[in-house]
């Protein structure tokens, strides 16, 4: 008796019937206990046996174990479970149940509930009623689930376009660069003036596909040759239209035969004239007398020159600071004047050379570049300077380049 007035007051739709009838199922129903996580049906299995919820959670499944899977409902005590499959037409279950907490049921097997079925055609028609209002709930979380897939598959649409839009605009921006590679590589001499008594060689790496390095090289007449280097501030596009700007106005003032400082006084007066982006180069411009065998530069805020005797020695020789151009209206500039007897060697370079890491944070530093010209001091220009640049290489191994790098070495033959 307490099975029956437990099972009207759990599933109202049981009060509906006889006393004889409950008294049927009372005798027909088993009492069980579920471990959580316990799968009861598997969706598609054809089971002889439908449960009465007393105690617990479950959850139904669909696609169980698919990358469709989702979970339509939780159901609560007082639910029925499984008996959807007595309505289909091999009895299979038309979702997987799973064990939310532990359970208590009630047992009912297939064939006993088809009987009840079959002899009160009103209880058939609420447990009907019941299953329908279940398929419609399905049903709304059905169709909220597809809006919500629409919904993010028309997020995934527009960000598809928005990242294609970006691949677009980085291919445009790379051809770009690489046309900007192309003029500036251009702007660097193109091809060796003949030396008197030297052999020469240059290098420049920029960090990305354009830099803020430039080197020039001019023939003044048959003895005398002007030679620069130099490096803005910054990297990348800016720095090198800044460079170009700067490299041009160099060569225009060279043109005028005048002293390496009223050269870079020149070049300062229209940087000053025309620079709006707080940028600067540091510049070192000098000029080499192939019969004196001297060169006499001015140098703005650059690296010095780095001069070694026939011996591997360096030669040492007396200099200022020195600022840099395109900052101040009224520059103070260095000046400086060095032999360059046979056998001797000069680096000029920008200070991404000596500024280069390894992946201790170390620095390649002035010494070991001093080191690495002092071994190649019997070589050419371009061999000293393929095996410098190949040490800097190896000291840095796989680090990121960071900074653009210029090397000119000039060998007095």
């Amino acid at each position: 008796m307490m099975f029956t007035e437990e099972l009207k007051r759990c599933v109202p739709i049981f009060a509906l019937l006889p006393e004889q009838e409950l008294a049927r199922i009372a005798e027909a129903v088993q009492q069980t206990q579920i471990e959580k996580d316990t799968l009861l049906f598997r969706e598609g299995e054809k089971e002889g046996r439908f449960f009465i919820l007393v105690e617990g959670q479950v959850e139904i499944i669909k696609a169980l174990g698919t990358p469709d899977e989702r979970q339509l409902a939780i159901r609560e005590p007082c639910s029925l479970l499984g008996e959807l499959s007595l309505f289909s037409e091999d009895g299979s279950h038309t979702a997987s149940v799973r064990a939310l907490t532990d359970l208590e049921l009630f047992e009912m097997q297939r064939e006993d509930l088809k009987s009840l079925l079959h002899r009160e055609p009103q209880f058939a028609y609420e447990l009907l009623r019941t299953l329908s209002q279940r398929l419609v709930e399905g049903e709304d979380l059905t169709i909220r689930d597809l809006r919500r897939k629409n919904r993010e598959l028309n997020q995934a649409y527009e960000d598809l376009k928005e990242a294609q839009a970006q691949v677009i605009e980085k291919e445009k921006y790379e051809k770009e660069l690489e046309v900007a590679r192309q003029i500036q590589m251009s702007m660097l001499p193109r091809r060796p003036i003949r030396i008197p008594a030297y052999n020469y060689f240059a290098r420049f790496i920029p960090m990305i596909a354009v830099g803020g390095d430039f080197f020039d090289f001019i023939s003044l007449d048959e003895n005398r040759f002007a030679l620069a280097i130099g490096d803005v501030s910054d990297h990348g596009v800016p720095a090198a239209l800044f460079m170009a700007q700067t490299a041009t106005l160099l060569r225009v003032e060279a043109t005028s035969d005048t002293s390496p400082e009223k050269v870079l006084l020149a070049v300062n007066r229209h940087l000053r004239g025309m620079n709006d982006t707080g940028m600067f180069v540091t510049l070192l411009y000098g000029i080499l007398d192939t019969n004196e065998r001297t060169f006499i530069f001015a140098r703005a805020g650059h690296e010095l020159p780095l001069v070694l005797s026939a011996d591997g020695k360096e030669i040492p020789f007396e200099h200022a600071r020195g600022q840099p151009l395109g900052l101040f209206d009224e520059v103070v500039l260095d000046r400086g004047e060095v032999e360059l007897p046979k056998g001797s060697l000069m680096a000029l370079y920008t200070d991404g050379i000596t500024d280069t890491m390894n992946h201790q944070q170390i620095r390649f530093g002035s010494e070991r570049f001093r080191a690495a010209l002092s071994e190649t001091i019997d070589e050419r220009a371009r061999v000293a300077l393929d095996r410098v640049w190949a040490e800097i290489d190896t000291f840095r191994g796989d680090v990121e380049q960071y900074d653009d790098l210029t090397l000119f070495i000039l060998k007095a033959n």
